[in-house]
């Protein structure tokens, strides 16, 4: 292992410390598939993500999507299916079968 000086580690450190914030606050794309899924994102980001997926899903030409929320508390699922009746692309969601996550993943029929 390389030692380094006390006052080039700090420097070494703070470096690192920029490099973490400056992605931490870069945009990135998530692919636009057939299916979404939640597990990685905040519940405060939940919304825009949501709807922008939503949205580049319908543009892209999908008409039914699953939204992968996971069954936990529950709480996720409530956020998820609140989002989806506000959200006027949608046409109708509910319960993915078994096969399909089941009550951990929402799916979504968008209009056309």
């Amino acid at each position: 292992m390389e030692r380094h000086p006390p006052d080039e580690k700090a420097l070494v450190l703070k470096r690192l410390a920029a490099v973490r914030e400056a992605n931490a606050a870069a945009p990135f794309r998530v692919p636009i598939t057939d299916s979404f899924d939640l597990h990685s994102f905040l519940p405060r980001d939940l919304a825009p993500v949501l709807a922008g997926y939503l949205e580049e899903a319908r543009a892209l030409g999908h008409r039914e999507v699953r939204v992968i929320h996971g069954k936990g508390t529950g709480a996720r699922r409530a956020q998820v299916r609140r989002l989806l009746a506000e959200n006027a692309a949608v046409a109708e969601f509910f319960d993915a079968p078994p096969e399909r996550g089941g009550t951990g993943a929402t799916v979504v029929l968008l209009k056309p």
